[in-house]
């Protein structure tokens, strides 16, 4: 496999993920490639512009949270960087929620521990779904985030719906 853009993409990942996200790899023995970044550049229309990736090869995951009563669940979903994930329609009622929106920055960073702008679906709380749409896996290659704002993961788009709490949800993001 070989990294999209002008990164310097490399097999080793060690310094370029986010203790979690290599925690993940390393115990599914999941082979992505990794490449440095400027952390001034993680969100998606700068990096991609920067480093000659496509928007249709850049995957957000968004951190999605369900309310119903006192409860919350909460949810990962990756969608590709050219659409939006339906929270109130797809992501709620999968929820059973009967409000959703996007977690707080501050849950959202705290529960991944992970850091904001580079939130990935790689080693999430195992309770997590993670609800992929299914025009990410239309793609060979997808650029997600490494938990880390300084660097991205390329990874094969099947190994998202090989994840283990993963869900892939046709029409999740419009």
């Amino acid at each position: 496999m070989s990294g999209p853009g002008t990164l310097q993409w490399r097999g080793d990942y060690a310094d370029l993920a986010a203790e979690p996200v290599a925690s993940a790899l390393d115990e599914f023995g999941l082979s992505v490639l990794a490449a440095p970044i400027d952390p001034e550049l993680a969100d998606t229309a700068a990096f991609c512009e920067r480093y000659g990736v496509l928007m249709e090869d850049s995957a957000n995951c968004v951190i999605i949270a369900g309310r119903r009563g006192d409860s919350v669940s909460y949810a990962a979903c990756m969608v590709l960087a050219t659409t939006r994930v339906d929270v109130n329609g797809v992501v709620r009622k999968r929820l059973d929620a009967r409000k959703a929106s996007f977690a707080p920055m501050d849950d959202a960073v705290t529960l991944t521990g992970m850091e904001y702008g580079g939130i990935t679906p790689i080693g999430l709380p195992s309770s997590w779904p993670v609800l992929v749409d299914a025009a990410v896996l239309q793609r060979d290659v997808v650029v997600i985030g490494s938990g880390l704002r300084r660097s991205k993961l390329a990874v094969p788009s099947k190994l998202l719906a090989d994840l283990p709490t993963a869900e892939v949800i046709e029409g999740l993001a419009r």
